[in-house]
């Protein structure tokens, strides 16, 4: 398999600040253009780097750095995370201590290297997630708190309560509903009474969940991401020594912190304290509500999880930002999951992040990018790629464009592939995987095609920076409900939003043609609900400050929509009658004749009747279609749509836009070409997951597109192939290599050339001339599948264009052409082709991996994905081979 071993071929780049214009300084639409062909540096797109072991040497990281440079990366984030090999001298294999002197080394290499090459890093403020590791003890540990049912026999007046471990406490004994008001560590008075009963005993302690995916030296407990002190002796135990690497030098442009997956936990040591004096009640009185499932002890739990999210904005995140600002750097988080944060939480951290590609679904992708655009962070991430056709080393070019296209649609700018896996030089080809993500590094045979997609990439994020968002409609997450729904075993918010929004919330939406935001009590009282119409979907709970200054907010002209019915609660225990009152009061002013027709109460199923009569569409289709999607960014001088077809079937219709002014030109970011757009009744023709910019400012006006086509020549024959390394004869192009046995699992490229005569009069036409590769089909892919493009691809994987000795560039994603116009001239003519296929073929043979004496040196910290997924799958070009000439109708 080849390899790619590209040096610095590009000169070194200073790295800009991750910023974008202000809308009061927005380029000019020449200035646009600009950006749109040659985009910012700090808009490539970056991938996660594992360093397995971590077992990287100085040598291999300036090699990975130069290759991840010369694929158009423009950063890394290294994670150092679970060994793939015991040490192994022979094969150059030596895992280092997470923090040891060799690993710091190693970092600090990476660090120069980095700012050489003009790349930026970021490191992950830890080894694997959540944080945590071996100097986290019992008493610094991630708390929980659970319950134990025992039986105190007949006339007995103490019972002896359970044997407590590690870090464990008892914080209360209930008897028949009641608690037990003598109770010690050991035992609990009791009175009396003739019969056996249950006794309920609730215990404070620890979740005992261990780092996951850790590396050599930083396995242990996971910190109490609620108890300030376990994260400050964390930051001097982790955090100090890792920025020591960077001594005397620019330290990492960020630091990271995955999701918050600390399963369980849902306590910390103080938190009855805390809770007393947030709340003003005693929480040990009221601990049966928190496991309590009916809704008797909702006003309980809403006061717990708005504690425990309290807890976790002003210890942990406020903590981690102040302590990287001191230190010259960022704090990029992913801040959801368990413990709670909320929306609002993403204010208090520098670079929001996300994950989640379903555009029509509530993600923490649009959770990100929505605190991103209320709290006004210019640029948010999203880890992208993570599952994409899994296994590894089966994901293509295609795959990646579909999923970042989805990513896009929820207001990302900034891409972080998931990932880059480390190899070292003596590994079997293709070389070590992540065990759940995509692979894609230079030892993925269709990697020479990787600049192609990262240049897309790149002038995609570049002109999602411009300008503002232009949503007109936020929706109002059911944070309140979700906090009062929440349990010890599930003390996450995010993760029940999906199920508690409803699909058809953001169906309607979507299809009363808008894009949205989510929005939360914080950020309206934080003075963000700057929206047309604010969506509240069947709330039963709701903050009563954010609602009355929705309420203010419809007598100054904004519009409301509730489904359902309007909320009628608000508050916990002790606030909860006169948050109710308060709730009910804005409610009825909401009902007031007077607002009548800016407030509407609708069942679900009539949202989009509903916005349709409130709001005129952004993008209005001839005819809906679920696939596709659109992001509005609004400039003092015009506006800019992303419209995407996110779907397998080619996409022909019309629409109008709302900032049509006349002036339409669609931008290609695949092509980088441009041709006019036309207004009103707008033409949308886009290939299976194709995208364009569609742009509205003053500028000049270009030529429309060119609708005629006409072939030139049939190319489908006549093709030589050169035969890869000790094999025969490849097979010609029309044929899967699949289908000769020889080839069968070939993994790699494959070159064919032939010579193309071309009449003079064949090319004075006015027009272009494409090199057409033929057409796609979609596929049915199982809804569970992981993610991958639905389409049965005449390209397999990829093919470098050269014409004349010249290169004409990759062709990778649909329509499966590419211009050659200037390139080709009359007589004869050499095409030359490089077609290249995924690694999975060349591993579909293979036996899986043994992990026997990894799994007995290191204990088994990770599980191979989708083993049973590895098949060889087509290669080569498929599909009828053309020259077409388009020309304006």
């Amino acid at each position: 398999m080849e390899r790619i071993w590209k040096a610095f071929a590009i000169a070194p780049l200073v790295l800009v600040a991750l910023a974008s214009p202000s809308a009061d300084a927005a380029p000019a639409a020449s200035t646009l253009w600009q950006t749109f062909t040659h985009p910012p540096e700090d808009a490539r797109p970056m991938v996660r780097w594992w360093w397995f072991g971590p077992s990287a040497t100085p040598v291999e990281i300036d090699r990975e750095i130069a290759a991840m440079r010369a694929e158009g990366f423009g950063g890394f984030e290294v994670q150092a995370t679970y060994p793939l090999s015991p040490d192994d001298p022979t094969r150059g294999i030596h895992n280092v201590p997470f923090l040891s002197p060799p690993f710091l080394a190693a970092l600090r290499h990476a660090g120069e290297t980095a700012r050489v090459s003009g790349m930026r890093i970021d490191v992950t403020l830890g080894s694997g997630w959540p944080y945590g590791g071996p100097s986290v003890p019992i008493t610094q540990a991630s708390a929980s708190v659970r319950l134990i049912t025992i039986t105190a026999p007949a006339n007995v007046s103490r019972l002896a309560l359970p044997a407590l471990g590690p870090g464990e406490s008892v914080l209360a004994a209930f008897v028949e509903g009641r608690r037990v008001a003598a109770i010690n560590g050991v035992s609990a008075s009791l009175t009396p009474v003739s019969s056996a009963r249950p006794v309920t005993v609730f215990i404070a302690g620890r979740t005992g969940q261990q780092v996951k995916r850790a590396g050599v030296g930083a396995e242990g407990y996971v910190i109490d991401h609620l108890n300030k002190a376990a994260i400050t002796d964390y930051l001097d135990h982790v955090g100090q020594p890792l920025l020591s690497a960077f001594q005397g030098a620019p330290p990492p442009y960020a630091m990271f912190s995955d999701s918050l997956e600390a399963y369980g936990a849902a306590w910390t040591d103080d938190l009855p304290a805390e809770f007393r004096r947030r709340r003003g009640y005693d929480l040990l009185d009221y601990l049966p509500a928190l496991f309590d499932e009916a809704d008797a002890g909702a006003a309980v739990r809403f006061d717990w999880a708005r504690t425990l999210t309290e807890l976790l904005n002003e210890r942990y995140f406020t903590t981690i930002t102040a302590w990287a600002h001191a230190h010259g750097t960022r704090f990029r988080t992913q801040a959801y999951g368990t413990p709670p944060p909320m929306l609002s939480s993403n204010a208090l951290v520098d670079l929001p992040e996300g994950e989640g590609s379903d555009w029509r679904a509530f993600t923490s992708t649009r959770w990100a990018t929505s605190a991103a655009h209320l709290y006004g962070r210019p640029v948010v991430s999203a880890e992208t790629w993570t599952w994409l056709h899994s296994p590894a080393w089966a994901a293509t070019p295609l795959d990646m464009k579909m999923e970042a296209d989805r990513m896009f649609l929820q207001g990302v700018n900034q891409i972080i592939g998931h990932g880059w896996p480390y190899s070292p030089p003596d590994v079997p080809e293709p070389g070590w995987a992540f065990y759940a993500a995509a692979a894609l590094n230079d030892h993925n045979p269709w990697s020479p095609a990787m600049p192609a997609v990262t240049r897309y990439l790149q002038r995609t994020s570049a002109m999602l920076r411009m300008g503002a968002p232009a949503a007109d409609v936020a929706i109002y997450l059911p944070s309140e409900d979700g906090l009062a729904a929440m349990r010890p075993g599930r003390a996450s918010l995010n993760d029940g939003m999906r199920a508690r929004l409803g699909q058809a919330v953001i169906d309607g939406v979507l299809d009363a043609g808008q894009t949205f935001d989510f929005i939360d009590a914080a950020a309206i009282r934080a003075g963000a609900l700057k929206y047309k119409v604010l969506v509240l979907p069947a709330l039963s709970r709701i903050d009563p400050a954010a609602y009355r200054i929705v309420a203010a907010w419809v007598a100054a002209g904004g519009e409301v929509i509730a489904t359902e019915h309007l909320p009628e609660r608000g508050g916990g225990l002790i606030d909860g009658d006169s948050a109710s009152r308060s709730v009910q009061e804005t409610g009825a002013r909401l009902s007031a004749p007077n607002v009548r027709e800016q407030v509407s109460v609708v069942p679900t199923a009539r949202l989009e009747t509903a916005l349709r009569a409130m709001l005129h569409p952004d993008m209005a289709l001839a005819r809906p279609d679920r696939d596709v999607g659109f992001v509005h960014r609004h400039l003092p001088e015009g506006d800019v749509y992303l419209v995407v077809n996110s779907g397998p079937r080619q996409l022909q219709t019309h629409a109008t836009f709302a900032a049509d002014n006349g002036h339409g030109q669609w931008w290609d970011a695949v092509s980088g070409s441009r041709f006019g757009a036309g207004h009103g009744l707008i033409a949308i023709n886009l290939a299976p997951y194709q995208s364009r910019f569609l742009i509205f400012t003053q500028s000049p006006p270009v030529k429309p597109i060119e609708t005629r086509i006409d072939q030139i020549a049939d190319l489908s024959t006549g093709w030589v192939g050169v035969a890869a390394a000790g094999l025969p004869t490849p097979p010609k192009p029309s044929t899967s290599w699949t289908d000769d046995p020889a080839y069968a699992t070939f993994s790699g490229s494959i070159t064919y050339h032939r010579t193309v005569h071309l009449r003079k009069n064949a090319l004075s036409l006015s027009g272009h001339i494409f090199l057409d590769f033929g057409k796609d089909q979609p596929l049915d892919l199982p809804v569970a599948a992981r993610p991958a493009a639905a389409i049965a691809a005449p390209v397999r994987d990829a093919v470098l264009v050269t014409v004349n000795g010249k290169p004409a560039g990759a062709v990778w994603a649909p329509p499966w052409r590419i211009d050659v116009t200037d390139l080709l001239r009359p007589g004869a003519n050499v095409v030359e082709l490089r077609i290249m296929n995924s690694a999975i073929n060349a591993l579909s043979t293979r036996p899986n991996a043994d992990r026997r004496l990894l799994t007995a040196r290191y204990g088994e910290r990770f599980q191979d994905q989708d083993q049973d997924k590895v098949l060889g799958r087509p290669a080569g070009l498929l599909g009828r081979i053309t020259l077409l000439q388009t020309r304006i109708q």
